[in-house]
């Protein structure tokens, strides 16, 4: 065979190979995948098949392995268990009868029932944050439980530390988990884990990825989750990561250093328990050990049910992520977005919706309700800020009002309400990765009493901003929304 037949028949191979690998891509890439997040993968494939095919096998799937899902699904069946005397639904409820379809939605995806006689408390300001976060620990006796997406011992955080140093002198088991990525990536990690270690916390990271160690999943699969929970009497949950508000981040010669802007709410009552047996489902997840508190005397302390009410909410913890079969947080928001009739109002740092949420939210405004979306100014991912903006003209002309956070700050909080009983507030950002590859805890709370928290939030976010127009964004220049519609397309390769 001389050179040019062989330079055809290896030709023939690759287009014989090409085809196959389009057509069998056809038939696997759609399967139990929403269309917009199928068409950018088939079309990364069409137009570059090698990166597209190798980018596929390695981040295709958004599931996490067999059996950390087995592992979710035997604690789904324990909280079943515990909860099974839990009503989903109060007789006498001052909120409209659509929402206990959601509070029944929601236990049926993620095993947590609706438990009344809680009280919130909203903490908007940083040092405020860091302060309860450290008087929380320093009131533990029995043990406190730590989970964070970031975590960081830096000066900012020295004080959280010290809490839990004390806290392990007193004899209280201190357990901590942080996401192994998310916490990576900051210069502070390997001095953070040497203060763990010498303070005497027995901690884990989250989700590891260390192939040499045998322990592999996805690497962009990641724990998202902000919690604390003190001997199971009180919790605090969030969007916080426990690591200085400038992130590291140095200001650069045309802008001030960012700041971060986050909530945190501090829990008591019935529904800490639910918060508490999320960390100890994360917990076994990455150790296989499955905690068991007890008091001293061998006594299992009371479960949700038996403890006295703390407050007049009713409260409900909803997990979500790709241990679970269903997008639970994603179903819950269009739920309470389609069930909104006056008032809605959202808080996301990265608002990058499916074709469902999108359509959820413009269609309320459509109908009469009064919308409004707070978002930052600046942001601090290129992808997903340019990707959120892609999606400002369609909510413009449907009546949508936003309000953009004014710089340095990033708006890091996630929360919505709707009318005037409804809350939903935590980790989960409105975007495909909170949706379908982060593990995340949403709070929802039905009380006017914290609705009113909420709206001084916004309230307070709405004087500190400015309202984007549909005149000022029609005239941005055409590299800027080619800038917006590329990073748009990036973001649905999920």
């Amino acid at each position: 065979m001389d050179l040019s037949e062989l330079s055809l028949t290896l030709a023939a191979v690759v287009a014989v190979v090409d085809l196959v690998l389009r057509v069998v891509a056809l038939v696997v890439v759609p399967r139990d995948r929403r269309p917009s997040s199928a068409m950018a993968w088939l079309l990364l494939i069409f137009f570059v098949p090698s990166l597209g095919v190798i980018a596929f096998l390695l981040i295709g799937s958004p599931k996490l392995p067999r059996h950390r899902r087995e592992k979710q699904a035997s604690m789904n069946r324990l909280i079943e268990e515990a909860a099974r005397d839990a009503e989903d639904v109060v007789v006498d409820h001052p909120w409209p009868a659509w929402v206990e379809g959601v509070t029944r939605l929601n236990h049926l995806l993620g095993a947590m029932p609706l438990l009344t006689g809680n009280a919130a408390r909203v903490v908007p300001d940083y040092d405020d944050q860091l302060r309860v976060l450290a008087e929380e620990i320093g009131r533990a006796q029995r043990y406190a439980h730590v989970e964070f997406y970031i975590l960081s011992f830096d000066e900012a955080t020295a004080p959280v530390f010290a809490a839990m140093e004390d806290a392990v002198r007193r004899g209280v088991r201190v357990r901590l988990l942080l996401d192994h990525i998310g916490s990576w990536r900051y210069p502070s990690y390997k001095k953070t884990k040497a203060e763990l270690d010498r303070i005497g916390v027995q901690w884990e990271l989250m989700l590891p990825v260390q192939p040499l160690k045998g322990r592999y999943q996805r690497p962009d699969l990641r724990n998202h989750r902000k919690l604390v929970v003190v001997d199971g009497e009180r919790a605090v949950i969030g969007s916080l990561n426990l690591i200085d508000r400038t992130y590291g981040k140095r200001a650069s010669p045309r802008s001030r250093r960012m700041l971060w802007q986050d909530v945190l709410v501090v829990l008591e009552g019935p529904v800490v328990a639910e918060v508490d047996a999320l960390f100890v489902t994360d917990w076994y997840s990455e150790t296989d050990e499955l905690i068991d508190e007890r008091d001293p005397d061998g006594e299992t302390p009371p479960g949700p049910l038996d403890r006295e009410p703390a407050g007049d909410l009713h409260c409900q913890v909803v997990p979500s992520g790709p241990g679970f079969e269903g997008q639970n947080n994603l179903k819950m928001f269009n739920s309470l977005i389609y069930g909104a009739q006056r008032r809605l109002s959202i808080t996301s740092p990265y608002f990058v919706p499916d074709e469902s949420l999108l359509t959820a939210v413009t269609t309320a405004a459509e109908r009469g309700v009064q919308v409004e979306l707070f978002v930052g100014e600046v942001g601090d991912q290129f992808l997903v800020f340019h990707a959120q903006r892609s999606y400002y003209e369609a909510l413009l002309r449907a009546g949508v009002k936003i309000w953009l956070y004014p710089a340095p700050y990033v708006l890091h909080a996630k929360h919505l309400t709707v009318d005037e009983e409804i809350s939903v507030v935590g980790s989960s950002n409105l975007d495909i990765r909170s949706f379908e590859l982060d593990l995340e805890l949403m709070l929802l709370v039905l009380g006017r009493g914290f609705a009113d928290q909420m709206r001084d939030v916004e309230d307070a976010y709405r004087r500190r901003s400015r309202e984007l127009t549909l005149e000022e964004w029609s005239e941005r220049g055409f590299w800027r929304r080619l800038a917006d519609d590329l990073a748009r397309l990036t973001s649905a390769v999920q």
